[in-house]
């Protein structure tokens, strides 16, 4: 067995681990424990010799594909074996495990399927959720599951949760007081924070910055120790690697990149030792989990691609974004793992203030439709009322209910989980794809639906620049005669494939080789799986455009797409909304009309575009034939974009995408008015009136509502927003007459008398706190508690807390540093002063020496 590094902080803890989870039945533990501190490779090992687990295995669950690899494969090491021995690893589409493993470690999605095969996670003794403080949505639904399996049928179950950042409190919470929580101080040396912000001159990219800013580095401080450099994704990694190369100051280092899709090799090189400084270029998978030792210095762009789900519009949406305070806090961190460090942030002191202070939780920023399948499928009937730790929006919970009744896979007006919904469960992909190889493999193709549905889900075929102009792009695959963009997409595919995924060859086509071989590898497993639920033998009868057609719109009726006109790429789609066709597809052909996408996501670049690809024409009558009641013909008020108006139509419509439309006839007043409101409510028209002093008023109709019940004041909620546009927009015809219209008499006229006077005495739009000062009050639209934001100067000597409504409502009052920054928040002014205004204080009378700082007592 090789040697474990004993001198780790977390082994502080090996006893009282030891002690909680042979403690008996309901064994449940927090374990809090900073970056660096080695829970990650050594809780696991240490349940395992504990004998605490008896004969059953231990499940890790880990965030990342990345980590998951790596951690298996440094446990194995310690313990002198391979992955898949004693020790083994599982993501999707990958096991190296047998029956000798004990420790498994998992991508969070492979348990909760693995709850559906078997509820009772027979042969598990323990399972253990690390950097559960990430708030991936599969480890929250994961963990609710395995308390509900603990609860009910296995109280043997060990849970283990731990993380460098908890919310220990609302985990204590849900998981009940006789819960064990260990802390480990860890072994952080102190890093120093600096900020440095490019300047307006340079005007450069990211890449640019990181080279100036750590040149400029070693050649004031010298070269100690590795550099971790955190940037947004793969782009921009390679730009930056590219630059580090190239430059003459570089000669000497080691310069790696570090993100997922890298072979184990490269990685390995990335984390493991080295006698020469390192550079490491790396994503946010270097954020947590992955220790890299030596490293002293971090360069972080404060940035990541973070891909979330808009739930309002039901498309994907791919961006840059700032990270949290926390994140920036884990990423600080990797400078003070082995001693003294620096970390250069590369943004103002200012905007890092402003960040938000952690990353919402997945569960609030993805598509759910798979997940609430898998629920279903495990036998969670009822997933609203799920015990989730964080529930999600409700509004989500609904889209993905609507989207799996229009797949079939559950019922109308049951809504319980239908034999085809049964089936599509159990396929691990999105349920949209699981439908299509379904029906593909009813009819033989699926081979062809395989390699699609997997491309999908791969890196892309073709980089997203030619690297040289011989190379050859998606578009040399297309013939005259294609429909689908997915053709073209099988025949470069096959191309590789024929090639024997020779490396050579593949790149004098301009192929991604690794992608190429991915594709395959997924392709044949979709294959393995879907297979057994057909009979149908032959599955290798390669379609035509029709046959793809038909069969895509089995899972992708909600992305069909209409062009807005032929000498135009933008389109309309389903459900109201907008998007950008591709200009190399088939569907850009003048002569195509109807169109569905496999691919819709939302871009950022230099505009932020709904980017359309992987088209696939499709005619009028094959959405008569497959969805009859989806088809309407009206004559009514319609909205035209074009001319911003409100006009009278003749349309047929699938679901609501117009397919043909004639004007005719006048418009009704009240469905113009409507109409309108409509699209101000949409966000597609703006009310230059309706400002924020609009919505304060309804924010302060909304808080006597909820304050003051006994007085009857309706809430202004969605609807009546809504009634209070179209009574602006009663009259109006188009845009130009409503743009300029005033909001405020009809709000006057949306009350009784009687009820005006209230909100304007009980909730006023300013409150005295002093003889000579008064202060602007903000309210909550939803009837929260009303605030305050005040300089800590203009508080001196008030005493109580300001109050509105005759005194029944005490205001939140948000205390502002001499800067205008928020630096406290209370409820209590009195507290305040007796309490925290001495920490607070000391704090900013360094900062602040020429204000007055009065002692406690004096305030």
């Amino acid at each position: 067995m090789a040697s474990r590094d004993r001198s780790l902080p977390i082994f502080d803890l090996e006893i009282d681990l030891a002690r909680a989870a042979s403690a008996g039945d309901f064994a449940r533990l927090v374990i809090e424990a900073p970056t660096g501190s080695g829970k990650s490779t050594q809780v696991p090992q240490m349940l395992l010799d504990s004998g605490s687990c008896g004969d059953g295995e231990i499940v890790v669950l880990e965030p990342r594909r990345l980590a998951a690899r790596m951690l298996a494969r440094r446990v194995a090491w310690e313990r002198g074996g391979e992955v898949g021995g004693e020790i083994g690893c599982q993501i999707r589409f990958e096991n190296r495990t047998s029956r000798s493993t004990r420790i498994r470690y998992v991508t969070e999605g492979i348990l909760l399927r693995q709850l559906l095969q078997d509820p009772n996670l027979t042969g598990v003794s323990a399972v253990v959720f690390d950097e559960f403080h990430e708030r991936h949505f599969y480890g929250d639904v994961s963990l609710a599951r395995c308390v509900d399996v603990q609860e009910t049928r296995r109280p043997d179950l060990k849970l283990v949760v731990m993380s460098a950042t908890l919310q220990v409190e609302a985990l204590n919470a849900y998981l009940g007081p006789d819960t064990t929580h260990l802390i480990s101080d860890g072994r952080m040396y102190p890093v120093e924070i600096e900020y440095c912000p490019p300047k307006e001159r340079h005007g450069d990219a990211v890449w640019d910055h990181v080279l100036r800013t750590l040149h400029g580095y070693y050649k004031d401080h010298g070269v100690d120790g590795h550099a971790l450099v955190f940037l947004p994704g793969t782009h921009e990694i390679r730009k930056t690697v590219d630059l580090l190369r190239r430059a003459s100051w570089t000669k000497g280092f080691a310069i790696h990149s570090l993100y997922g899709e890298l072979s184990p090799q490269v990685q390995d090189a990335a984390v493991g030792p080295s006698a020469t400084p390192k550079i490491v270029v790396a994503t946010n998978v270097a954020e947590t989990s992955i220790t890299i030792d030596g490293v002293r210095l971090v360069i972080d762009s404060g940035l990541e691609r973070r891909s979330d789900f808009d739930v309002r519009r039901g498309i994907s949406t791919l961006t840059i974004e700032k990270i949290s305070r926390a994140s920036a806090d884990q990423r600080a961190g990797r400078a003070g793992r082995t001693g003294p460090g620096r970390c250069l942030r590369l943004w103002s002191e200012g905007d890092h203030a402003a960040r938000e202070a952690a990353t919402r939780a997945e569960i609030h920023r993805m598509d759910l439709s798979e997940a609430v399948l898998v629920l279903k499928a495990g036998g969670i009937e009822d997933v609203r009322g799920f015990h989730w730790f964080e529930a999600p929006e409700p509004a989500a919970l609904e889209k993905a209910h609507a989207a799996l009744k229009t797949l079939g896979a559950i019922d109308e007006e049951t809504e319980a989980l239908t034999p085809l919904g049964r089936d599509l469960s159990r396929l691990p992909l999105a349920p949209r794809y699981a439908r299509v190889l379904l029906e593909a493999a009813r009819h033989g193709y699926l081979e062809f639906f395989a390699v699609t549905a997997a491309a999908t889900q791969s890196r892309s075929l073709f980089p997203p620049r030619k690297r040289r102009s011989s190379d050859l792009e998606l578009v040399d695959f297309m013939e005259p005669t294609d429909g689908s963009d997915f053709q073209a997409l099988y025949r470069a595919w096959s191309s590789a494939k024929g090639a024997g995924f020779h490396f050579d060859t593949c790149v004098r086509m301009g192929i991604n080789v690794n992608a190429a071989r991915e594709i395959d590898k997924v392709a044949r497993q979709f294959a393995d799986i879907v297979w057994p639920l057909t009979d149908v033998p032959d599955q290798d009868s390669v379609p035509d455009a029709e046959t793809i057609g038909r069969i895509l719109l089995t899972g992708f009726s909600d992305r069909v797409c209409a062009r807005l006109s032929e000498a135009t790429l933008a389109c309309a789609i389903v459900d109201g909304r907008r998007g950008m066709l591709e200009k190399a597809s088939v569907a850009a052909r003048k002569d195509v009309q109807l169109f569905l996408v496999g691919e819709m996501v939302e871009v950022e670049g230099r505009d932020v575009t709904v980017r359309l690809s992987l088209a696939t024409r499709i005619e009028e009558n094959w959405l008569r034939e497959q969805f009859p009641h989806d088809i309407q013909e009206r004559a009514g008020a319609a909205w035209d974009d074009s001319t911003r108006r409100v006009v009278a139509r003749q349309e047929k419509r699938f679901r609501d995408l117009v397919l043909e439309s004639r004007q005719r006839g006048e418009v009704p007043r009240e469905q113009a008015a409507e109409i309108l409101a409509e699209q101000v409510a949409a966000g597609n028209l703006v009310l230059k009136k309706w400002d924020p002093e609009v919505e304060q008023w309804i924010a302060r109709v909304n808080t006597l509502a909820s304050f003051f019940p006994e007085y009857e004041i309706a809430r202004i909620g969605d609807e009546e927003r809504r009634l209070i546009l179209t009574q602006v927009c009663d009259g109006a015809m188009g845009y130009k007459d409503i743009k300029e219209r005033p909001v405020r008499p009809v709000l006057r006229e949306w009350l009784p008398p009687h009820q005006s006077g209230l909100i304007e005495r009980l909730a006023p739009e300013r409150v005295q706190i002093s003889k000579d000062r008064s202060v602007k009050v903000t309210y909550d639209p939803a009837g929260g508690k009303p605030k305050i934001a005040v300089l800590i100067q203009h508080l001196f000597g008030i005493k109580t807390t300001p109050t509105i409504s005759d005194g029944r409502i005490p205001l939140v009052v948000e205390i502002l540093a001499p800067n205008s920054r928020p630096c406290q928040t209370t409820e209590d002014l009195a507290g305040f002063w007796a309490g925290s205004y001495a920490g607070v204080r000391a704090q900013l009378r360094g900062r602040y020496p020429k204000h007055a700082w009065p002692e406690p007592d004096e305030v």
